[in-house]
């Protein structure tokens, strides 16, 4: 029997919390990838997931391999272009999760490439390097440059640079909500919009210093073990204490004001579901239009399993969310 050990908290398998998940999402529980992250078990772990998303010929739109130039040299961009040569579009960065240490825009296409076919826009999806291996800043400097590509080509790529947000889930989610925060603090792209699907916010969460313990969150999918481990590997030698600490975890900025609208989507057995509860609660309090969705009985990733009433319903607001904030009105493949 596993007891977590972390202090006030007092939960077993037993004794846990799947009588609470959506009967809906029990089938697809066994689906998603179940893991415990260390530095010896990374590089078979990522061998591991490398087979396991979905191929690239069910992506609904194939990408176009564009290389920028990144903080430590070519930087790979997937570009998903549901209507070649159009002009004045909104965008999309895109930015795939995985804890900061695992994942991949070449292998995680079918993501971006729906997002791109659902809303008819155009959606770029970063190869951002990961952590252990290119620890804060290197992953958002990736990022950051991805999305100042993104806007300083706008005229090339039929895009509207007053018209592009970032989009991201977990991990990305996180990036997603550091670059909105780099962008403002260097007076950067002025973003539209930041999506955070279920975003991993606050480096302190399953630590010593978690300022929630919440007991009913963390059993399933994202561990607190594994949420520390990703959070270690980004920081290495980091102490964030100075004025970049919000880019290394967004939840640690003092100021969020001026930060773009906001759309956010987390499950309430999610790990991370008291921290982007109180980011969008901050965001709110900072004069940050925020749209905020909570769904019970929902662990993380969710959204991936589309059977599920709770995970279609996430998907839908999501698309509509994003296509209000983009100024795209009601489309009908989005209701």
């Amino acid at each position: 029997m596993r007891k977590l050990t972390m202090e006030n908290v007092d939960m077993t398998d037993e004794a846990g919390t799947r009588h609470l998940i959506d009967p809906e999402l029990l089938p697809g529980l066994e689906m998603l990838p179940a893991f415990q992250f260390s530095v010896e078990r990374l590089a078979a772990i990522r061998q591991g997931l490398s087979g396991s998303f979905p191929r690239t010929a069910d992506a609904p739109i194939a990408p176009v391999e564009k290389v920028i130039n990144g903080p430590g040299g070519a930087l790979d961009v997937f570009w998903y272009d549901p209507s070649p040569g159009t002009r004045d579009r909104p965008a999309l960065l895109h930015i795939h999760g995985g804890g900061m240490v695992v994942g991949s825009a070449r292998q995680m296409q079918h993501g971006p490439s729906t997002l791109a076919a659902s809303l008819g826009i155009p959606v770029a999806s970063v190869e951002y390097r990961l952590a252990p291996e290119i620890p804060f800043p290197g992953p958002q400097e990736d990022c950051y440059a991805a999305v100042a590509w993104l806007a300083g080509a706008g005229l090339e790529l039929g895009v509207d640079p007053g018209r592009i947000g970032v989009v991201g889930e977990s991990a990305g989610g996180g990036l997603a909500a550091a670059v909105a925060q780099m962008a403002r603090d260097r007076a950067g792209p002025a973003l539209a919009a930041q999506i955070l699907v279920y975003p991993m916010l606050d480096y302190r969460v399953g630590g010593e210093t978690d300022p929630w313990r919440n007991r009913y969150t963390g059993e399933f999918v994202w561990t607190r073990e594994n949420n520390q481990f990703g959070w270690q590997s980004l920081r290495a030698d980091y102490h964030p204490e100075d004025a970049r600490k919000g880019w290394f975890s967004p939840s640690l900025a003092d100021d969020l004001a001026c930060l773009p609208p906001a759309w956010i989507g987390v499950g309430d057995l999610d790990l991370l579901f008291d921290e982007d509860l109180d980011y969008a609660r901050r965001l709110v309090a900072a004069g940050v239009p925020v749209e905020l969705h909570a769904y019970p009985g929902a662990f993380h990733g969710l959204n991936l399993l589309g059977g599920a009433q709770v995970a279609k319903d996430f998907n839908r607001n999501m698309l509509s969310g994003t296509a209000r904030l983009l100024g795209l009105g009601t489309r009908a493949d989005t209701a």
